[in-house]
C-alpha cells in the first residue's frame, strides 16, 4: 500500500486542477452545423401575394395577374446580402398561404400563373444561380402547411378535414423533394412551427448535409422570439427528447444536454416600433435604426448565434433602395468595429494572454471556440494588466460558442488575458482579440428594459376548494399579443398558515387556444411549479382570442393570489 501512494500523488498531479472539473462526452456539431455556425449573418427574404395586400398572411384577395414583378433581380438581391456581410440567403419559396416561387404541377397557385415571363419564371432557379454566382449559400423556407388545403399557421401541415391529410402529404413531400433536389445544394432547410408529415427519407436523401430547422429532424432550434435576441448563458446542447419535438427553443437549452442543436435568431428588419415580414407601402418608418440593429448584432452574433435578418423586395421585385442602404451601413460599421484587431491569438489550454507592449486603449474583446471540439468553455474570466503592474478583473461570462463579444468602458492595458475556469474538457479557441471600438452611436449603452409582469387575474379562500375542481379560463388576448414566449405563473401572496397545513395549488386539464383553434404544441407546463409557458410563433389577426383553460384545487390549506404573465426577453 505504502508503495502505491507516490503513485496516487503523480496521477492526481497529471489530472490537473480541480477547478476544470471531470472530462464528459461532449455533444460534436456536424460539418453542415459548423458551416452554419461560420455564417453569423443570413438574410431571409419574405416575398409573396401578402406584399400587395398590406398584410403578413395572403388573404388570396390579389388577383394573380397583378403579380407583375417585372424588375425582380435576384442579382440584387444577392449584393445587398453581400453588402452587409450575408453568407447565405434564405428565401421563403412558400408560405402559408401555399404560393410557391418555383414551377410545380403540384399547385395552381404560384410562379407559373402569374404575366412574370409568361409563365414561365422561377424565381428558386434564378436565385439558386444568383448566389452560386455571388458565392453565397443558398436555404429555403417551404411552409409545411396550406391555408388552400385546410393547414393553416401553426398546423405543421395537418389538414382540418382528415380526408384530405394523405393526399396533402403527397402533395408536400413532392414539393419538398423538387425545391431540395432541382435547386441544390440546399444548406439549410426551414420548417417554420414544425413539420408533422413524413418527410425524414427525404431529408434523409436530398438534406444530409443541411442543418434543419424545427421539425422531428431539426439540428437548429428556433430562439423562442423575433427580436433579435439570443440568451445569455446560449448553451448549444439539448436533450434529445426535447429536441424531437420538433418545437424546442433556447428555454430547452441544456447544458449536459445530449444532443448538439444551437438556437438560430430570426428578425425582421421592419422593426422599429413595429413588426413586418413582407413589404407594404410606406413601410420605411419601420426601418430599424443602425443603434438598433448593432444593439442585436451584440445579442444574437454576438452571443454565439447567427442572425437571421430579413428583408423584403416590393412589388416590383427589387429590395428598395433606402432598404439596401440600411443594409450597407450596418454591414460597413461592423467592419469599422471588428475588422482591424488590436491583437488576437488561438491556441488549447485555460489561459491565453495578449501583451501590448505599451499601454493600450482597450473596450472589446472577442472570444471563439473551435467547436471542432464542442463547446467546451463553461465560465471564464477576462483580465487586464494595468500600468500599476497589477491584474484587474474586467468581465466574467460563462458560455463562449462560436462567437462571444464582450464589451467594457475603455482601459488603458499593458496586457489582456481570459482565464478559462470551468470546461468540459481542454478549452479549444480559434480567437482571441482585442479592440478599441470608436463610434458614434449610442448602441453600447444597453436601454432596453425587460417586460415587467402583469395581473391577468387573482384568487382568494374562496375561488377554489380542496374537494373539487375549479375549472377557470383566462383570456390572455390583451397580454399574449407578439410573437414570443410568455410564462404565465400562479404567485401565492398569502396562506392560511393557522391552519397548520401545507398550502399549495393543484392543476390539470390545461388547454391553449390561438389562431382559432386549439394549440397543444404551444403549451409547456413546468413541473413542481406553478407555471405555464406559452409560445406565440405566429402573427395573427386580432379577431383571434387567446385563452388557457385549466382545473384548479387546493392542495392542503387554502391561499390567496395573483396571476401575472410575463414576455420573456433575454
Amino acid at each position: 500500500m505504502k508503495q502505491l501512494i507516490p503513485i496516487l500523488i503523480f496521477l492526481l498531479f497529471l489530472s490537473g486542477p480541480p477547478v476544470q472539473g471531470q472530462e464528459k462526452k461532449i455533444p460534436l456539431p456536424t460539418e453542415a452545423q459548423l458551416r452554419w455556425h461560420n455564417y453569423e449573418r443570413v438574410m431571409f427574404v419574405h416575398y409573396g401575394p401578402a406584399a400587395w395586400q398590406n398584410r403578413e398572411y395572403d388573404n388570396f384577395t390579389t388577383p394573380l395577374d397583378r403579380l407583375k414583378v417585372a424588375d425582380l433581380d435576384t442579382d440584387q438581391w444577392c449584393e445587398v446580402a453581400q453588402s452587409w456581410g450575408a453568407k447565405m440567403v434564405l428565401f421563403v419559396a412558400k408560405h402559408c398561404g401555399g404560393f410557391c416561387w418555383w414551377q410545380t404541377e403540384t399547385s395552381d397557385y404560384g410562379v407559373k400563373e402569374i404575366p412574370w415571363r409568361n409563365g414561365k419564371g422561377d424565381v428558386l432557379k434564378d436565385l439558386s444561380e444568383s448566389c452560386r454566382k455571388y458565392g453565397l449559400d443558398l436555404g429555403v423556407y417551404i411552409y409545411p402547411g396550406d391555408d388552400r388545403w385546410g393547414a393553416g399557421i401553426g398546423s405543421g401541415g395537418i389538414t382540418q378535414d382528415p380526408s384530405k391529410q394523405e393526399t396533402y402529404n403527397q402533395v408536400f413531400r413532392t414539393q419538398l423533394t423538387e425545391v431540395l433536389s432541382l435547386y441544390g445544394p440546399i444548406s439549410e432547410v426551414w420548417f417554420d412551427g414544425n413539420c408533422r408529415i413524413p418527410i425524414k427519407d427525404i431529408l434523409d436523401r436530398y438534406a444530409a448535409n443541411s442543418v434543419i430547422f424545427q421539425g422531428k429532424q431539426a439540428n437548429l432550434r428556433w430562439v423562442g422570439n423575433e427580436d433579435g435576441y439570443a440568451p445569455y448563458p446560449n448553451w448549444y446542447t439539448i436533450k434529445e427528447e426535447d429536441l424531437t419535438t420538433g418545437v424546442s427553443t433556447a428555454l430547452h437549452s441544456d447544458v449536459d444536454g445530449d444532443r448538439y442543436a444551437p438556437v438560430e435568431v430570426d428578425v425582421p428588419l421592419l422593426k422599429n416600433k413595429g413588426h413586418k415580414w413582407f413589404w407594404a407601402p410606406g413601410c420605411d418608418s419601420l426601418l430599424m435604426t443602425q443603434e438598433q440593429l448593432m444593439n442585436l448584432y451584440y445579442k444574437s452574433v454576438g452571443r454565439g448565434s447567427v442572425l437571421l435578418l430579413n428583408s423584403t423586395p416590393d412589388t416590383t421585385g427589387l429590395i428598395p433602395r433606402s432598404h439596401a442602404a440600411v443594409y450597407q451601413a450596418f454591414g460597413r460599421e461592423i467592419e469599422n468595429r471588428f475588422g482591424h484587431p488590436v491583437q488576437q491569438t488561438a491556441g488549447k489550454g485555460n489561459t491565453f494572454e495578449l501583451d501590448f507592449a505599451t499601454p493600450t486603449e482597450i473596450n472589446h474583446c472577442i472570444l471563439q471556440e473551435d467547436l471542432k471540439g464542442g463547446q467546451r468553455v463553461l465560465a471564464y474570466e477576462l483580465e487586464g494588466y494595468t500600468r500599476e503592474g497589477k491584474w484587474i478583473s474586467i468581465y466574467k461570462g460563462s458560455s463562449v460558442g462560436n462567437k462571444k463579444i464582450d464589451h467594457f468602458p475603455t482601459l488603458r492595458l499593458n496586457k489582456l488575458r481570459v482565464r478559462i475556469t470551468r470546461s468540459k474538457d481542454t478549452p479549444l479557441l480559434k480567437n482571441f482579440s482585442a479592440f478599441q471600438v470608436s463610434s458614434p452611436l449610442s448602441d453600447l449603452q444597453d436601454e432596453r428594459q425587460q417586460d415587467k409582469p402583469q395581473v391577468v387575474d387573482t384568487w382568494d379562500a374562496h375561488t377554489f376548494n380542496a374537494d373539487n375542481w375549479t375549472e377557470i379560463t383566462l383570456d390572455l388576448t390583451p397580454f399574449v399579443n407578439r410573437i414570443g414566449e410568455y410564462e404565465l405563473v400562479f404567485s401565492r401572496l398569502a396562506t392560511d398558515y393557522l391552519s397548520n397545513k401545507p398550502s399549495d395549488l393543484e392543476f390539470k386539464d390545461h388547454e391553449l387556444f390561438m389562431y382559432g383553434e386549439k394549440q397543444v404544441s404551444s403549451l409547456i407546463l413546468l413541473p413542481k411549479t406553478h407555471t405555464c409557458r406559452i409560445t406565440r410563433s405566429q402573427q395573427t389577426l386580432d379577431e383571434f382570442p387567446t385563452t388557457l383553460k385549466m382545473k384548479v384545487k387546493y392542495k392542503g390549506a387554502s391561499s390567496i393570489g395573483e396571476i401575472t404573465i410575463k414576455r420573456l426577453t433575454y
